[in-house]
């Protein structure tokens, strides 16, 4: 039987770029390393590794025994992790990444959250950028995409779906009219979310399936759905916003819907996270609760 010893060796080489590293975080004499990398080459009968002076260079099928080693790697962990699991309250940092719109939902019920789970903590990152889980140490990540990610090192949980509508004052569609058709929207102020410079424009899906891309000039531009919401509600242009975050304002006929048969394409609402297996019951809890609580917020 093949010393499961190696396969960790070799898939601690690879992960850390060589040799030295590896020894590092193992705390095993590197030369003990590479006898036995070199003894796992020997058995299998194949180049893992081709070595330098200066470069440490994997094989073809290098990168195949890797991608099985840290499978191995992983069900190893998971066996000790489920007995931990059982006896291990959620706690330490989680660090969690959410799109600017959905703070005031998640930061509504952390209170509670946190109040359940006294050990756990929680960073809040809060952008539109994509953040990427592995280097930048973030736990998880929700977004709102019109695809689901598709990285194999990510797992992905959905949610449901985000749609954007456009929405403008009674004062504003009263001083320029009320728009009967997508031309017509050239004729009013809008308000748009970006923070970068330059022509921006609204592709919109109506119809029968039919889109159509609208080029705006926006009289307020902001990364922060609020300021546009707020913009809106004082009569500053059309925005096109979350239908979540306007509905209050809708109701309170503070807003009215523009257009009503045009929206953008529903963005789908999931969480990723980098592994179900071995998961930390401080990220398991937190996964349930962000799910459990966008899915009450009936996003769509």
């Amino acid at each position: 039987m093949r010393d499961f010893n190696d396969l960790r060796f070799f898939a601690a080489v690879v992960t850390h770029r060589g040799f030295s590293a590896a020894a590092r975080e193992l705390g095993v004499p590197k030369s003990r390393i590479s006898r036995r990398v070199a003894v796992l080459e020997e058995q299998l009968g194949v180049r893992l590794l081709e070595r330098s002076t200066r470069q440490l260079n994997v094989t073809e099928v290098g990168q195949d025994v890797y991608r099985h080693a840290r499978a191995a790697m992983v069900e190893a962990e998971a066996v000790d992790e489920v007995a931990a699991r059982m006896r291990s309250e959620p706690q330490g940092l989680i660090r969690l990444s959410c799109p600017l719109g959905l703070q005031r939902t998640v930061s509504h019920a952390l209170p509670a959250f946190l109040s359940e789970y006294p050990r756990l903590r929680i960073q809040l990152l809060i952008t539109n950028r994509p953040v990427d889980l592995i280097e930048e140490a973030v736990d998880i990540a929700i977004r709102i995409r019109e695809r689901l990610d598709t990285d194999a090192d990510l797992v992905v949980k959905r949610i449901g779906t985000s749609r954007r509508i456009l929405v403008a004052s009674d004062s504003l569609l009263q001083q320029y009219r009320r728009p009967k058709t997508l031309d017509d929207l050239s004729r009013l102020p809008t308000l748009h979310s970006t923070e970068r410079p330059g022509p921006a424009s609204w592709t919109l899906s109506g119809p029968d399936g039919r889109t159509s891309k609208i080029n705006i000039q926006p009289r307020l531009s902001a990364g922060d759905f609020a300021v546009l919401l707020n913009g809106a509600v004082h009569g500053l242009g059309v925005a096109l916003l979350p239908q979540v975050d306007c509905r209050d304002s809708i109701a309170s006929e503070k807003l009215e819907r523009v257009l009503p048969e045009w929206s953008v394409a529903d963005g789908i609402l999931h969480l990723v996270f980098t592994s179900r297996r071995g998961m930390l019951p401080g990220v398991r809890a937190v996964v349930d609760f962000i799910a459990e609580t966008l899915k009450s917020q009936d996003t769509a």
